[in-house]
């Protein structure tokens, strides 16, 4: 199967991504975001039915093209085999015609073949005589030939089913676009995207600190305000991990999701194991707490922390925590323990009620800019000091490269 293909997996219900042309920097732009997306909800409200059913048509395209692909490379596994068999063929026929000419050496230098002529009894059983001595040769020859036809027919079958998997790969990424784009208006193609109602309520939570800093600070809402003046963001001049000790697990990207199989789905961040439920999870750059989501049903307890390191700003993600630890607008440092670590307990096959987790992880991610929830695909980065490598240990959180 061919691994570079994407897959789109989308979690039902599901959210837009409503990201701005810019990061928003000032008061008055974080309350257009919240405008933006309770418009596009109600939007999305009327238009959602067809989209979904252009979503669907797209996805069954993907899944038979998918099919498709599976179908050529068995196809060409086939063409494989019976080139191969076909070779062992021509070898025996080789063979088999090497001896005959060999005999029929012989037959002549001992006279035996000129007797065997001439013993016929009638011009007609010698012309048959004759003629059987050239069709067993010929027969070889044609035969060979024949072969050697199939196999010239099957390496084309193979170049030919190869350029048909291409083909299909572009297509699939072509239906992966329009979904993307359809996406755009009702759905989110990260598989821990908030539905539209958690997003609201997260980014209000989030717009709120930010209006009672205002007030605190001017005595009213001032849209004008820029967001790091009026909730300072501590400066980091680095990067510690978010846990004493750890073990990458699964890697940042698309991937097969491990619960529900689903091929090609996009992971935003890495999974960190080797740890038990419970363990500290730190904050691995100093910020403000931005959003907080708890018990959702594809992540769990969810934490979201601002943070300007090296002067860029970006947000980082905490998810399937045990316990959260902070509330929105607080300020952390590196040695603030954000929460505790989960994904266990809280495993839905466990009884519990997170249906994207197996067992006791940490999903850690980061992305470029600021957000307090759904963050989308193009802004999530590996997480610095981190090799997205499965297999990637570490026991102290000021190792940048692993030992």
């Amino acid at each position: 199967m061919i691994t570079s293909l994407l897959f789109v997996y989308l979690v039902t219900p599901v959210s837009p991504v409503v990201a701005a042309s810019k990061d928003p920097e000032t008061l008055g732009e974080l309350r257009q975001e919240l405008a933006a997306l309770k418009k596009k909800k109600a939007d999305n409200d009327s238009k959602k039915d067809s989209a979904k059913k252009e979503i669907t048509q797209k996805q069954n395209a993907i899944v038979q093209a998918q099919a498709d692909i599976t179908q050529a490379e068995s196809d060409i596994e086939e063409a494989e085999e019976e080139i191969e068999a076909s070779n062992k063929r021509i070898e025996g026929l080789k063979e088999q015609t090497d001896k005959i000419l060999k005999v029929l050496q012989q037959l002549q230098n001992e006279n035996i073949y000129l007797k065997y002529m001439t013993d016929s009894s009638s011009i007609t059983d010698l012309v048959m005589r004759i003629a059987a001595v050239e069709q067993i040769t010929s027969s070889n020859q044609k035969n060979l030939e024949d072969l050697k036809t199939l196999i010239k027919k099957n390496e084309q079958l193979k170049v030919d089913l190869a350029q048909k998997q291409k083909d299909l790969a572009v297509k699939i990424d072509t239906y992966q676009k329009a979904i993307a784009n359809l996406n755009e208006d009702i759905e989110s193609y990260d598989q821990f995207a908030l539905d539209i109602d958690t997003e609201i309520k997260v980014k209000e939570e989030n717009v709120n600190v930010y209006i009672e800093a205002s007030k605190k600070k001017y005595g009213k809402i001032v849209d004008s305000a820029r967001l790091d003046e009026l909730l300072s963001s501590p400066y980091n001049a680095g990067w510690l991990k978010p846990l004493n000790k750890g073990y990458v697990t699964s890697l940042q990207g698309y991937r097969t999701h491990p619960v529900t199989g689903q091929k090609y789905s996009f992971h935003s961040g890495i999974d960190i194991g080797k740890n038990a439920e419970g363990t500290s999870v730190y904050a691995a750059a100093a910020g403000t707490v931005s959003g907080i989501v708890e018990r959702y049903r594809c992540g769990g307890n969810m934490v979201y922390v601002t943070v300007n390191v090296g002067g860029v700003k970006y947000t980082t993600y905490y998810y399937h925590l045990l316990k959260i630890n902070v509330k929105v607008g607080q300020i952390v440092t590196q040695n603030t323990v954000i929460g505790l670590l989960g994904g266990g307990s809280t495993a839905k096959k466990n009884g519990g009620y997170d249906t994207c987790t197996t067992g006791a992880h940490l999903h850690f991610g980061v992305a470029k800019g600021w957000y307090s929830g759904s963050i989308p695909n193009s802004k999530v980065i590996v997480p610095p000091g981190f090799h997205n490598a499965k297999g990637y240990s570490w026991s102290s959180r000021t190792a940048y490269y692993g030992s």
